[in-house]
């Protein structure tokens, strides 16, 4: 599923207002992740915090009555994307670290995690962990013959 660039804008400017609710603060004083809804019927993307509070709501054209499939893993890889893309914004939000940003289901559990604000942590991204497991293993295992 490709994006134009009309659909990056109104995600970009849909991110930036729910930025704008948490301004640069030397002493952050809330504590809050940042939880997104994406609505394939009404093209709605919402924002909450962690009491379920509406931080933003904006609806992105394309994205009305979408009917495909990998719509969740779209948006998902789409706001990933824009989140990497608008860090340094990010990071100087006035919430306590570590906080994230989350994309939930229809039930409103978390389907995909997005991107974590954290000043000694690194998220490395899912094709970068690939066969991890398996290295781990090897090692372990050489490391035990020894």
């Amino acid at each position: 599923m490709e994006f134009n660039q009309q659909t990056i804008g109104q995600v970009d400017r849909a991110l930036e207002r729910t930025m704008s609710k948490f301004p640069p603060s030397e002493e952050p004083a809330r504590l809050t992740d940042i939880h997104l809804k994406a609505s394939q019927d009404s093209g709605e993307l919402l924002s909450f915090d962690d009491d379920g509070a509406e931080l933003n709501r904006a609806v992105i054209n394309d994205w009305i009555d979408n009917k495909d499939e990998d719509f969740a893993e779209a948006v998902a890889a789409l706001l990933r994307r824009r989140l990497h893309a608008m860090s340094k914004k990010i990071d100087g939000m006035g919430i306590v670290k570590p906080f994230s940003f989350t994309l939930e289901d229809e039930d409103g559990e978390t389907a995909h995690e997005l991107y974590l604000a954290d000043d000694d942590t690194v998220i490395l991204g899912e094709t970068l962990m690939e066969g991890l497991s398996d290295d781990l293993d090897k090692f372990l295992d050489n490391l035990m013959k020894d």
